[in-house]
């Protein structure tokens, strides 16, 4: 199984910043109520690291949506892409 898949790295991504602005939150307002570095969250957005479920479960709860709901947007967008 191939680590990296492309779609669904780039479609977390779209889907954390579109969600993070939403909730009219800055990448620095974002990791201090989350308790990552400003420099990871953008990491995050740019396709250069991919979460944990510790993290995402933490990134979800200041984001005001569900993990299930995060994750669902999430996989309809990589599905798109492909």
């Amino acid at each position: 199984m191939e680590r990296k898949n492309q779609a669904l790295m780039a479609a977390y991504a779209l889907t954390l910043r579109k969600k993070r602005k939403a909730a009219n939150l800055s990448q620095e307002e974002l990791a201090f109520r989350t308790e990552l570095s400003t420099s990871y969250i953008s990491f995050l957005e740019t396709c250069r690291r991919q979460p944990t479920l510790t993290v995402m479960e933490a990134i979800c709860r200041e984001l005001g949506v569900s993990l299930t709901e995060f994750v669902g947007v999430v996989e309809r967008a990589a599905e798109k892409s492909r």
